[in-house]
């Protein structure tokens, strides 16, 4: 169960701009379409049959030109098909790689809402001056390769982890808090949408909700929830997570923020110096990384 922390009146300002701002974030029901269908039924982590409560796709439709046409969400595309998603497994980063990732940053960058991120950032003092510094400490937050497990090669980073998804053993699903992801994943039928997980001061989500707990089974492993912004663009998550992130030294960070009509919890654990794991929890909503 989320802790109920006072909401963080300055981040839900902050993250409210940022939302307004977010040119780029799809519109439910003309860029993209769900089909909610059931409720997800309990299951324990590691589980691999679980009843299906959603004998469709989550997405019905997602308006792929947009995808491809716009560039944040390109070059974000183009990064998903680089990681080895098994942990244990040391990542070879290719200089092409390296090259798609620069490109991305560049492409978020040049967002008001990655300007709005780094301006209070600035004010705080957490973030460098120069955007070609400041893109080098993005980089170093969420692609700079490190061991999840201790004596383990280097085989994860923060972008891996959130944004792909990682697996441990085969038996794990680790991270994979993201729609697009999520959306191609489920188009390539690898991921199996099981339903919806419903919030206690809420019988059932809605179709245009832009903040989801769902459960999925994907590379034979089931996760019981895992909770994902719909429709926004990378550059929004990217901004909003870092800026907690670098807010705080503590391993664990959870700020509740109000952001249009969705109470949250964000939550934010570092790996050292870099991105651990970062996902939105609705409240009520219980939820595990």
């Amino acid at each position: 169960m989320a802790d109920r922390k006072a909401l963080n009146h300055e981040l839900s300002k902050l993250f409210s701009e940022m939302w307004d701002m977010d040119v780029n974030r799809f519109t439910p029901g003309k860029d993209y379409a769900i089909e909610l269908q059931g409720k997800a039924g309990a299951v324990q982590k590691g589980d691999s049959a679980v009843r299906d409560s959603a004998a469709r796709h989550l997405f019905h439709y997602v308006n792929e030109e947009r995808l491809k046409n716009t560039k944040t969400f390109a070059t974000f595309i183009s990064l998903l098909g680089n990681y080895e998603t098994s942990t244990g497994v040391e990542e070879v980063v290719t200089p092409e790689e390296i090259a798609e990732n620069n490109c991305f940053l560049d492409a978020i960058l040049m967002t008001g809402v990655m300007k709005l991120a780094h301006e209070y950032l600035l004010k705080k003092k957490l973030a460098k001056p120069n955007l070609v510094d400041f893109k080098y400490q993005l980089y170093d937050i969420w692609f700079q390769l490190y061991p999840r497990k201790e004596g383990d090669r280097p085989d994860s980073c923060g972008f891996e982890h959130v944004f792909v998804g990682e697996t441990r053993l085969g038996k794990q699903i680790l991270g994979l808090h993201n729609w697009v992801q999520f959306y191609l994943q489920e188009k390539h039928k690898q991921i199996d949408y099981k339903g919806y997980i419903t919030q206690k001061n809420k019988t059932r989500p809605y179709r245009d909700d832009q903040v989801l707990s769902i459960q999925f089974s994907w590379k034979g492993s089931v996760k019981p929830i895992g909770s994902t912004f719909i429709g926004v663009s990378p550059e929004f998550e990217f901004a909003l997570y870092t800026v907690i992130f670098l807010l705080s030294e503590e391993r664990v960070t959870r700020e509740t923020v109000k952001i249009e009509e969705y109470e949250l919890q964000i939550v934010v654990c570092r790996h050292g110096r870099h991105i651990g794991t970062a996902y939105p929890v609705l409240l009520n909503t219980n939820n595990e990384d």
